[in-house]
């Protein structure tokens, strides 16, 4: 039949495109590659020198840094190595502008090696960090020892305010120093000035700070607490504790005065009494240096302080600034 050639040819074209043209409608765009990736962090919390950062067992370890470039989302492991075995896995993602928290405790005394992975992903390449070592010290330490752990003693000893020198030998005034903080944190008094794993262990976790009583007295946060109980002197300075020290108040026969003061007179050199720069806030009653300090309560009602702090405190306070003594 003449007349059917024609459509059905004209079918047969059309067909013919529409399979020719379905490639072009199947494509779809390739996923983009994914990109690569670098991670810096810091190690927040212990203490640290300039090789090495140290810990107390069981204290948390606090680590932040950011990914660069920001893929949000994306999965982060934190391997605290010991050897060659890891004894914390920890698994965070990745938040906005590429930055990453870990948080995690260590366990017992030795050395750990951190490191950080990326694994591979379609948003973003694998990468990881370099190790990075941290120490969990059991520490403990007394007078005549050196090195790194009393460094690190006299340093933060000397960050929350415990008058205190900072040589790396344990001397008296370092054992005056923790003699001081162990009063102030209820540590226990027959041990005097050794530094203990106790002591080390608040140390380490920046913590036992004497909490003063009245922060904004003064002008500018500046005055002077006494803590009976504790038997422990402040000088406060800015709304802080300046420095804590050991002090033996009045014994039971003749104790010292509580209440509010203010220094009214101050004497440098030694009386005929053996105190040594006396800084008085009401009648005959004063802080002042004296030979013997002993662990309980022993004046005759003054505040009597070691010979060798009794000039700090004498040059930091002033007439007119007030002193709070409480039970």
């Amino acid at each position: 039949m003449p007349g059917v050639k024609a459509p059905l040819l004209a079918l047969s074209v059309a067909v013919a495109a529409l399979f020719t043209a379905a490639p072009a409608f199947a494509q779809t765009p390739a996923p983009p590659a994914p990109v690569a990736g670098a991670a810096k962090y810091k190690v927040l919390s212990g203490l640290a020198t300039s090789k090495m950062r140290y810990f107390a067992p069981q204290q948390q370890v606090v680590v932040r840094g950011r990914v660069t470039p920001a893929v949000p989302g994306e999965v982060l492991t934190l391997y605290a190595l010991r050897g060659k075995k890891a004894s914390k896995t920890v698994r965070r993602r990745v938040k906005a502008g590429g930055r990453f928290e870990f948080r995690f405790k260590v366990g017992n005394a030795g050395r750990l090696r951190l490191v950080i992975k990326h694994a591979a992903s379609p948003l973003q390449q694998a990468f990881r960090t370099h190790d990075r070592p941290i120490t969990v010290a059991n520490s403990q330490a007394g007078e005549g020892e050196k090195g790194v752990k009393v460094l690190l003693l006299q340093r933060q000893l000397l960050h929350l305010g415990f008058a205190t020198p900072v040589t790396g030998y344990f001397d008296g005034a370092t054992g005056r120093a923790v003699f001081a903080f162990r009063k102030t944190n209820n540590l226990g008094w027959d041990a005097g000035g050794y530094a203990s794993t106790s002591v080390y262990g608040l140390l380490l976790r920046d913590k036992g700070a004497y909490q003063l009583r009245y922060p904004t007295a003064g002008t500018g946060g500046k005055h002077v607490e006494f803590d009976w109980s504790r038997q422990v002197l402040v000088l406060a300075n800015h709304g802080k504790p300046f420095r804590t020290y050991h002090v033996s108040s009045g014994k039971p026969s003749t104790p010292t005065v509580f209440g509010t003061y203010h220094f009214y007179r101050k004497s440098p050199g030694t009386n005929s009494h053996g105190m040594v720069y006396s800084s008085y806030f009401i009648g005959g009653y004063a802080i002042h240096g004296y030979a013997d300090v002993p662990n309980y309560a022993a004046s005759h009602g003054c505040l009597r302080v070691p010979i060798p702090n009794a000039i700090q405190i004498y040059d930091q306070i002033d007439l007119g600034e007030p002193i709070f003594l409480y039970q």
